[in-house]
C-alpha cells in the first residue's frame, strides 16, 4: 500500500500548478484592465478649437485688375499673356479665359501699380506692335493683330 500512497502523492502537486497558472493570467488581465481604465481617466480632454476672429486685410480690400482680349484666335487655339505683373512673367505665359468667340480675360490681384502686359497666341506668336500698358484696378481692354 506504500506504493499506492507515493503516487497518488506525486499526483496531487500536479492538479495544483494548473490553478496557479490559472490565478496568474487573473491577475495579468485584471492588471491590463485596471491600466486602461487608468488610461482613459488620466487622457487630457481635448480643447475645442477657438475660432478666429474674422479680419480684413489689406489684399481683401484691393479691387482685382482685368484684362480683357478682343480677337479671334480660331477655333483650337488659346490666348497667353506675359507681362511683369504679379503672376505674369515675360518668360512663360498665362492662359487666359475664354468668354466667347472673340472675347478673353484675366483676373489679376496684388497689382500695386501699371504695368506692361503683351498677348501671344498658343504661348507662341506674339501680338503685332508694342507692349500694352494696364492700369491696377481697371478694366483695361485691347484689340491685339496678329
Amino acid at each position: 500500500m506504500k506504493k499506492a500512497t507515493s503516487t497518488a502523492a506525486k499526483s496531487a502537486p500536479a492538479k495544483k500548478a494548473p490553478a496557479k497558472v490559472a490565478k496568474k493570467a487573473a491577475k495579468k488581465t485584471a492588471v491590463k484592465k485596471v491600466a486602461k481604465k487608468t488610461a482613459a481617466k488620466t487622457a487630457a480632454p481635448k480643447k475645442a478649437p477657438a475660432k478666429k476672429a474674422a479680419k480684413k486685410t489689406a489684399a481683401s480690400k484691393r479691387s482685382k485688375t482685368v484684362i480683357e482680349a478682343k480677337t479671334d484666335v480660331g477655333f483650337g487655339n488659346l490666348l497667353y499673356i506675359r507681362g511683369d505683373a504679379p503672376g505674369l512673367s515675360w518668360k512663360s505665359g498665362v492662359p487666359m479665359d475664354c468668354k466667347g468667340s472673340d472675347a478673353w480675360s484675366i483676373t489679376l490681384s496684388d497689382v500695386s501699380s501699371a504695368f506692361e502686359y503683351k498677348v501671344l497666341i498658343n504661348d507662341i506668336h506674339w501680338a503685332v506692335g508694342g507692349n500694352d500698358t494696364a492700369q491696377p484696378g481697371a478694366t483695361n481692354a485691347t484689340e491685339p493683330s496678329f
